[in-house]
């Protein structure tokens, strides 16, 4: 019953436009009439109006999922060429008007064509109208026009500023990712509170470098997962040396993963190194990149097993071209100092501590002379005195 006064209610309110507003936009409904933009926190979904008036109708009989919530009603925007009712609802399993989300698994390709299991969530739905007639028949068309957006859940993140220590990032959406509320940062800090600041001469051998990828504004329901991480001294990591800091199965001797899956940030740290090939260069500069998964809470644990069920081991996979569904997020480089120490002498005080220890052998040297020669004519004097 309250549904039923909630629906009269609706039809009570008239819509901003008539059919005589419309003009030339006064048709009927066709497939092309809805459009759907996927954003990274929301979802909106347009449908030109003026079909909709057409057919007997306005926004407020447009229903999305059956569901009745005032959140969740369209709203009409006349400025908008041409008119459109609008629903906007965010990517949260609570909040989401009744959409529908689903995920699924495919082996993965491109950059991900080592990942056995690459998950993608669809989130789906239909708006209907709601027909106001009460009598045995009605002359208006049911109008039903469906939505769906895609999310992959694998991300390649690079960090691959060369020539800055920061920068900022202009965030856009884009059509089914949640890439923009990635991004990686470097601390000096086990407490990940003071970024680091990279010195052009480099930071020491063996400095504690401590990273962070973290999701910002992201819906609760999934956490970040590492699936592998590696440094390249290029920043394109396909065409460079790698050395893998971690992979699912395997980790480096010296990385020290703190957290990964278990939250919306993932963090670990390893010391500071320098490429070998690199060995005739002041300073050794490369550069991380993490290949980075969204996972439902209920679902992370899986993907950190390493079973013959789970995910491929992958230690020695190198990088591969055609990432389809890769996206780079720009940090600053890293560079560390030349293990090598060089310490020049002052050329003119190295020579008179030369020249001093040169005359200082050469006086003991005649000293010693003098003394045998003394005590070989005193030897003789006493032999012939004796005599």
């Amino acid at each position: 019953m309250e549904i039923l006064l909630l629906l009269l209610c609706l039809v009570v309110r008239n819509s901003a436009l008539s059919v005589s507003d419309c003009g030339a936009q006064a048709r009927r409904p066709l497939p092309t009439d809805i459009s759907v933009k996927c954003g990274t926190s929301y979802i909106c979904v347009s449908i030109q109006i003026c079909p909709v008036i057409f057919s007997g109708y306005n926004e407020s009989l447009l229903i999305m999922n059956n569901v009745l919530d005032p959140a969740c009603r369209a709203t009409l925007n006349v400025n908008a060429t041409p008119p459109v009712a609008s629903f906007t609802f965010p990517v949260n399993l609570t909040s989401a008007c009744g959409s529908v989300f689903t995920t699924t698994s495919t082996a993965g390709t491109g950059v991900f064509s080592d990942f056995s299991n690459i998950q993608t969530v669809n989130i789906s739905g239909i708006v209907r109208s709601f027909d106001p007639t009460t009598g045995t028949i009605t002359y208006n068309t049911e109008l039903k026009y469906y939505y769906s957006c895609a999310y992959p859940l694998e991300y390649l993140i690079n960090n691959t500023e060369i020539d800055v220590t920061s920068s900022a990032i202009a965030i856009k959406d884009n059509n089914g990712s949640f890439i923009s509320t990635l991004t990686m940062k470097l601390f000096n800090d086990v407490n990940y509170t003071q970024p680091m600041i990279i010195p052009s001469l480099g930071i020491e051998l063996k400095t504690t470098v401590y990273v962070e990828v973290k999701a910002i504004n992201l819906t609760g329901q999934y956490n970040v997962l590492l699936d592998r991480c590696y440094a390249t001294i290029s920043p394109l990591p396909s065409n460079s040396s790698f050395f893998n800091l971690f992979v699912p199965c395997t980790t480096g001797q010296l990385t020290n993963i703190i957290l990964n899956g278990d939250s919306q940030s993932a963090r670990f740290s390893f010391p500071a190194f320098r490429f070998t090939e690199q060995q005739n260069q002041t300073v050794s500069t490369y550069y991380l990149h993490c290949i980075t998964r969204l996972c439902e809470i209920s679902t992370c644990s899986s993907f950190k097993q390493c079973s013959s069920s789970g995910r491929k081991k992958r230690d020695t996979a190198k990088p591969k071209d055609g990432a389809t569904d890769s996206y780079t997020i720009t940090s600053q480089r890293i560079v560390t100092k030349a293990d090598s120490t060089t310490t020049t002498e002052n050329p003119i005080a190295a020579q008179q501590k030369s020249s001093s220890s040169g005359g200082l052998g050469a006086a003991v040297g005649i000293l010693a002379f003098a003394c045998l020669t003394a005590f070989t004519v005193a030897a003789v004097f006493y032999k012939r005195l004796r005599k």
